[in-house]
């Protein structure tokens, strides 16, 4: 096992000028399961593929342990990769494809077949071994391509997307399989996603990046309750953080009727965030004029607009941004209905206006 360093890395692809990485810091302890997670575009499969040596690295080091892997082949740097396709040999069985690679590397059969089962037991894919991947579900796939991974025993695992060609109930129960298989080898693991449903439930710490800059990294506890910024707090959690511009006069922010109060620093206006959970029926608040509502079953939310049509959303290019408020699903307002709403105490977040940093 090993951690891994992200020392000043940075990649810039040629042609271009600003960086898809840019300076990033990041250590990944050791057992620890780490994902990054972002919008698309934001240097997440980058910053892996630079790990496994295959995109150059322009500034900075890597390291995997206390070795530093910055000039060193891929091949050499022990690491195992997953990729987004499975990349299974058609014309061999599911135990050849695990096996494969050791099959390269020189392991005897004996050591082989005998890794090739322990991991087919993890996984249960004992009843598959002999089949083709033509005779395999999207998801047995999945997991093979995960098997020929662990037969090779890396110090770190690599995953990029492994889940985005499952469909979504599949998804689920095997985000979990995944979650927990990597507890009980307790392997390093990098884990790539643009989902962050799948980021917040599967791993130990989250990295949210953003135009190739890290934002924040910590639990997905932490990163939900104590968003670090503007973009942070929108992009974690689901439904989405509303965040509103409101001005500010004599030390206090409104949204409506309903009054935050500020620090001095505020300044002229603030982005007042609320989660949906975070609101509550009240007799004098936010009034929000309903125009869609999503009944769930167990839950209820109501999307709508501001009655204050001079309030601005703090995202200014979503121009379809609605407030979503969570709603008691046995009791559902009607769309064209004005709801009125409170914050309930200690779920409001304040961002600056300008920067986005949170006060």
């Amino acid at each position: 096992m090993a951690s891994v360093v992200f020392k000043d890395a940075s990649r810039i692809y040629p042609g271009t000028t600003t960086p898809a990485v840019d300076k990033l810091n990041l250590t990944v302890n050791d057992g620890e399961f780490l994902v990054l997670v972002g919008p698309s575009g934001c240097g997440k499969s980058t910053s892996l593929r630079m790990l496994a040596g295959l995109e150059e690295i322009d500034t900075g080091q890597i390291f995997i342990g206390d070795r530093d892997v910055t000039n060193v082949a891929p091949k050499d740097r022990d690491i195992a990769m997953v990729f987004q396709s499975y990349a299974l040999y058609p014309h061999m069985t599911v135990a050849e494809n695990m096996g494969f690679a050791l099959k390269i590397a020189g392991v005897a059969k004996e050591e082989r077949d005998r890794r090739v089962l322990e991991a087919a037991k993890l996984l249960d894919l004992e009843p598959y071994l002999e089949r083709k991947p033509k005779a395999l579900s999207g998801g047995q796939r999945q997991r093979v391509a995960m098997g020929r991974a662990i037969v090779r025993e890396p110090q770190v695992f690599l995953m990029d997307e492994p889940l985005s060609n499952l469909d979504a109930k599949l998804r689920v129960a095997t985000r979990t399989q995944i979650a927990a298989l990597q507890r009980r080898l307790g392997i390093t693991t990098v884990y790539v996603t643009h989902d962050q449903v799948e980021a917040m439930t599967m791993g130990d710490r989250v990295a949210v990046l953003k135009d190739g800059l890290l934002q924040q990294v910590d639990t997905p506890r932490n990163l939900y309750d104590n968003p670090a910024n503007a973009f942070v707090a929108g992009f974690i959690g689901s439904p989405a953080m509303n965040l509103l511009i409101a001005p500010v006069s004599g030390g206090t922010a409104k949204l409506g009727h309903l009054e935050v109060d500020v620090p001095a620093s505020a300044g002229s206006s603030v982005i007042v965030g609320i989660r949906p959970e975070g609101f509550a029926p009240a007799s004098k608040g936010f009034e929000v004029v309903v125009e869609v509502v999503e009944e769930l079953g167990a839950d209820a939310f109501v999307y709508g607009k501001p009655q204050d049509s001079s309030l601005k959303f703090a995202n200014a290019s979503d121009e379809g941004a609605q407030v979503i408020v969570r709603w008691d699903p046995k009791n559902p307002p009607k769309p064209g209905q004005t709801i009125t709403v409170a914050a309930a105490k200690g779920s409001v977040h304040l961002f600056n206006a300008s920067t986005g940093a949170r006060l």
